[in-house]
């Protein structure tokens, strides 16, 4: 695959956070924290399960102000931390299959201390081009721009 099919496929943004490193990962690893900054208010997050650890049940459940309802489930498959997250939406928790979900992606989130605070990068990787720009469509950059902001005045909250 060359370096052009995998742009195609993957969706990035990447911030450098006013945060301190700690407050992120606790932001990222704590579910009734996540539930604050994990979609664009109005919106809300309920977080419905939240095993954080590879194999583990990652769930939640966006509520829209009129009524929308969107469910998330998924697994995580990689946490290290204080440097990354990975999940997917291709699985859901003890590795098993998922139903199709809305667009099937794999997040990636890195972390790592850079100055005064963060560099903050999400990746969205998805199985096809189509997909891909579906997402960007529906606002991938300034719905996942809006939840960093919500993320990094969450942690610098703490």
């Amino acid at each position: 695959m060359t370096k052009q099919d995998e742009e195609a496929r993957d969706l990035r943004i990447a911030r450098h956070l006013d945060a301190p490193l700690d407050m992120v990962w606790r932001a990222w690893s704590e579910p009734d924290l996540l539930a604050q900054w994990w979609c664009p208010k109005p919106w809300r997050t309920e977080v419905k399960a939240f095993e954080f650890r590879p194999g583990g049940d990652f769930h939640t459940v966006m509520h829209g102000p009129e009524g929308e309802v969107h469910p998330n489930p998924g697994s995580f498959l990689e946490i290290i931390p204080r440097q990354r997250v990975v999940f997917t939406t291709m699985l859901t928790g003890g590795w098993r299959p998922a139903a199709p979900p809305f667009i099937a992606t794999t997040g990636i989130f890195t972390m790592r201390a850079d100055g005064q605070g963060v560099f903050y990068e999400a990746v969205a990787l998805h199985a096809d081009p189509a997909s891909a720009a579906r997402h960007a469509e529906l606002g991938f950059q300034e719905g996942w721009g809006i939840v960093i902001d919500q993320l990094q005045a969450l942690a610098r909250s703490l």
